[in-house]
C-alpha cells in the first residue's frame, strides 16, 4: 500500500509552559535548523507540569506561523473537531493555507484532527464531553463536512490540503484514515504496525479509495534510534517529537535531523 517517500521530522511545538516570544523564537529556530513541519496541539490548559501554568490557543498560532514561516509545513497535532463547526474549520484551514502561500507557491497547512479526549477542556469551555463513541461519530460525520466545504469555498485552498488523522481504533478511526486521510498518527509501536496497516488496507477497499500515498507517522518522544529505526522498517516515514519551547534542547532537535538524513541518504 504504501510508497518509499523520503522520511520527514516535526517537531511539536508544546504551547504550554512557555511565553509566546519564546514559542516565536523556536519556530524560527525549528525552521533554520532544516526541521520539515511544525505542530502544536489543540487543547486549552497544560497537559503536563502545573495544570494551570501558561497555554496558548492552538488555532491563532497557526495562523502567525502561517505568517512568521517561509518553508516548513506545519498545522496541530492535533486539532479537537469537537471545539469548532466542521465548516468554520475548513474556512479556518483554507484561509490559513492562503496566508501561507508565498509567491506562486502553495499553501504549507496540514490539517491535522482527531476527535478529542482531554474532559477538563470540554467542562471548563462549555462543550459536551459525551462518549468516545460520540465523539468519534461526530469527527468521521464533519470530516465529510470538511471537505465539502472546501470545494464550496472562494477561493478554494491553494492546494488540496493534506488531512492527518490521529489514532488507532480499528472499527471508527481507521476507517475514517481510509476514507480521508493523507497521513496516518499513531503511537503504535513497530511490532503492531503491520496490523494496524492491513486494517487501513481492508477499510479501504471497502472505501474505494487508493491510498497508495499515505504517510505514515509516529512519535519519538522517549524513544531512541532502535525505536526509530524499527518504526522506520515497519513503514513510517514521518516522525513526531514533542518539545518545550520553554526549555528548548535544539540538540535533540540536531540529532534527529542527522538521523532522517542518514535514513534519506540511503
Amino acid at each position: 500500500m504504501l510508497l518509499d517517500t523520503p522520511v520527514r521530522l516535526g517537531v511539536q511545538i508544546e504551547p504550554q509552559h512557555a511565553t509566546y516570544p519564546q514559542i516565536r523564537e523556536a519556530a524560527a529556530r525549528l525552521e533554520d535548523l532544516g526541521v520539515d513541519i511544525l505542530f502544536n496541539w489543540d487543547h486549552f490548559f497544560p497537559l503536563h507540569g502545573d495544570p494551570d501554568g501558561p497555554h496558548f490557543e492552538s488555532w491563532t498560532m497557526l495562523a502567525a506561523w502561517a505568517e512568521q514561516t517561509e518553508r516548513v509545513e506545519f498545522g496541530a497535532l492535533v486539532n479537537c473537531n469537537s471545539y469548532r463547526n466542521a465548516d468554520l474549520q475548513a474556512d479556518m484551514a483554507r484561509t490559513i493555507d492562503h496566508i501561507s502561500a508565498r509567491g506562486g507557491d502553495t499553501g504549507r497547512f496540514i490539517f491535522g484532527t482527531g476527535s478529542g479526549w482531554f474532559e477538563r477542556d470540554y467542562d471548563e469551555y462549555g462543550y459536551e464531553f459525551g462518549t468516545a463513541g460520540s465523539r468519534l461519530t461526530a469527527l468521521g460525520r464533519d470530516l465529510d463536512r470538511v471537505v465539502s466545504r472546501w470545494e464550496k469555498l472562494n477561493p478554494p485552498p491553494t492546494r488540496r490540503i493534506p488531512i492527518m488523522i490521529g489514532g488507532a481504533g480499528e472499527q471508527k478511526t481507521l476507517r475514517f484514515v481510509a476514507r480521508h486521510a493523507d497521513i496516518w498518527h499513531s503511537f503504535v509501536p513497530a511490532e503492531g504496525l503491520a496490523h494496524k496497516i492491513s486494517v487501513i488496507e481492508n477499510w479501504a477497499e471497502t472505501e474505494g479509495r487508493d491510498l497508495s500515498g499515505l504517510i505514515v507517522s509516529n512519535e519519538l518522544k522517549n524513544r531512541g534510534e532502535s525505536d526509530a529505526d524499527a518504526l522506520f522498517d515497519a513503514g513510517t516515514r514521518l516522525f513526531t517529537l514533542g518539545w518545550a519551547p520553554g526549555s528548548p534542547d535544539y540538540d535533540v532537535v540536531k540529532r534527529w535531523l542527522r538521523w532522517r538524513d542518514g535514513k534519506n541518504a540511503v
